[in-house]
């Protein structure tokens, strides 16, 4: 299974989520409704930075059980060493073992900027995260459950292993893309693809039924519905032909 280069992540960064969704389904070998996207709901904090591209690098904390900071007062400078030597694009990607009861966040204005000199473009947690304002003016973008006020003994615990955030596994290095809508942790097999599958998909709808249901000046709502229901088959019509499947209309 062939990675995809840096270069193929930032054209991918051009598209939202969901255009990635539609060109995966025409490409992949599992359900359209597979948990490779967040199951729960999460904010993205940042929005305005649009999305974001990279791989996993994982970490877990437990925020409410200080027993981690004094088993490993090291453990936060043992887990830059990981961070450090993976190469980049990185998006950071954390399961908090206090769910459901999430109050403490290590996520905040410190973190965000050492994180973003080791070459990481975000975080996403399934967990707080706080100083939203100063994580913004330092390019790091954050998506979390809600916010809080304080760190308590936020510390990692393991890194560089599988983990599940938002009903999701995710494994370390494995592609990310996230935006306002959510996160889709790309399964590897379907990554070389996922562009060039993604960009057929949105011209498809463009050529087909976005100007079905735009250029109807003039007409009667028989028409309009004989005009759009034609797009609809021309819209499945070329994803058939190109990945043979179906389109969703």
């Amino acid at each position: 299974m062939r990675k995809i280069s840096h270069t193929e992540m930032l054209d991918l960064k051009r598209w939202n989520t969901p255009t990635l969704a539609n060109g995966w389904e025409q490409i992949t070998s599992h359900p359209n409704n597979a948990p490779v996207f967040n199951c729960e709901p999460l904010t993205d904090f940042m929005p305005q930075m649009g999305p974001m591209v990279g791989r996993a690098v994982t970490f877990t904390i437990e925020p409410s059980n200080p027993a981690h900071c004094e088993a490993n007062p090291n453990a936060w400078a043992e887990y830059r060493e990981y961070i450090a030597g993976i190469e980049g694009p990185k998006i950071v990607v954390v399961q908090d073992l206090d769910k459901p009861n999430q109050n403490c966040s290590c996520w905040g204005e410190v973190n965000s900027n050492i994180h973003k000199a080791l070459g990481v473009l975000g975080v996403i947690v399934d967990g707080c995260v706080r100083d939203i304002d100063e994580m913004a003016n330092a390019g790091f973008k954050a998506m979390a459950e809600r916010l809080c006020v304080t760190h308590g003994y936020a510390t990692p615990i393991s890194w560089g292993t599988p983990v599940e955030v938002f009903g999701t596994k995710v494994e370390p290095g494995q592609l990310i893309h996230a935006d306002k809508h959510g996160f889709f942790a790309v399964p590897p097999e379907d990554e070389d693809k996922l562009l060039e599958a993604s960009v057929f998909m949105d011209r498809n709808e463009t050529a087909t039924l976005i100007p079905a249901a735009r250029d109807i000046a003039g007409l009667t709502k028989r028409e309009i519905l004989d005009q759009i229901n034609a797009g609809a088959a021309a819209f499945n019509e070329r994803a058939a032909a190109e990945y043979g499947g179906k389109g969703e209309f």
